[in-house]
């Protein structure tokens, strides 16, 4: 499955990023540009289950297509799941259940960056997606 053009470039940027450090401040560059959702999108009924942090997620389809939003409160988090909307937005629901989670984040280099509670969380939200996407 090919990647949509904004989770190719970045993961170019990833790539090319020396060591640690510099994908860890992209990572935050990432979650700061993730679009604000209102604060009424805020809710109990938006929230993902399973997440130690807090993470909204919203979903549209268009033409057969999903497109995300979300938001976290805690910083990491959001740059995670804004890697995690370039990997998914614009997908089908056929093609969102193909996503491979652990996969993204290797080829990102921030696997082994991922806890074991980050990653539940991060398997949560796209859980989530295909529950919206079903």
């Amino acid at each position: 499955m090919s990647l949509p053009p904004a989770a190719a470039e970045a993961l170019h940027t990833f790539q090319n990023a020396a060591g640690w450090e510099q994908r860890a401040r992209l990572l935050m560059q990432f979650g700061d540009r993730l679009p604000p959702l209102d604060d009424a999108d805020k809710n109990d009924a938006n929230r993902v289950h399973g997440c130690e942090s807090q993470v909204w997620l919203l979903g549209s389809l268009n033409d057969g297509h999903w497109q995300f939003s979300a938001s976290s409160d805690a910083r990491m988090i959001r740059g995670l799941v804004a890697l995690l909307l370039l990997r998914v937005n614009g997908l089908s629901a056929a093609e969102l259940q193909q996503v491979d989670l652990p996969d993204w984040f290797n080829e990102l280099g921030l696997s082994r960056q991922l806890s074991p509670s980050r990653s539940n969380g991060l398997n949560a939200v796209l859980q989530r997606m295909n529950e919206l996407a079903g």
